[in-house]
């Protein structure tokens, strides 16, 4: 599994050849660095979860001198965190789900451990698979080399190579 960071989107990587489903966790508040971080490292023990996206407002530059870290550690590596996470979509291999009322209630009681001011779980595609006419206007002929786990991350005013970053198993 591999971890991308692209604009606050983090991105957790093992396979994208087989058929995917994906699920998303809306905490019914932005969570802090901490509370990210725990949520990340319990749902990245789940074998079944592919990728994690974290999604969340921009923290602003006067956020970013404030008390909080802004930093996660993941598998020994330091990320810093450019948001304010609102929202985690979780791609699950498909082919890995024993049981799927088992994963939900695995996932259920990691989001009840950790968000105990609640939160809702929802079934449903979230994340894209397959590269668009955005990522065509965006990367030109590079959209041949795109790798197929940043498809879905595209922003007309950053570069790709500014923003990303792949941390292997």
């Amino acid at each position: 599994m591999n971890i991308i960071h692209y604009l606050g989107l983090y991105h957790l990587i093992k396979k994208m050849e087989v058929n995917y489903m994906d699920i998303e966790i809306f905490p019914h508040r932005l969570l802090s660095v901490e509370t990210t971080e725990k949520l990340l490292i319990d749902l990245e023990r789940i074998d079944a979860v592919n990728r994690m996206v974290l999604h969340g407002r921009r923290l602003s530059p006067e956020e970013t001198g404030s008390e909080e870290p802004r930093f996660i550690t993941i598998r020994d590596e330091k990320i810093d965190l450019h948001v304010k996470t609102g929202r985690v979509l979780i791609e699950i291999n498909e082919e890995e789900i024993i049981s799927l009322d088992q994963l939900n209630d695995e996932i259920h009681e990691i989001c009840t451990n950790h968000l105990p001011f609640g939160f809702n779980l929802t079934e449903g595609t979230f994340i894209r698979k397959e590269k668009t006419v955005t990522d065509a206007l965006k990367y030109g002929e590079g959209l041949k080399h795109l790798p197929n786990e940043m498809v879905g991350l595209t922003d007309q005013n950053a570069q790709l190579s500014e923003r990303a970053r792949i941390i292997k198993k």
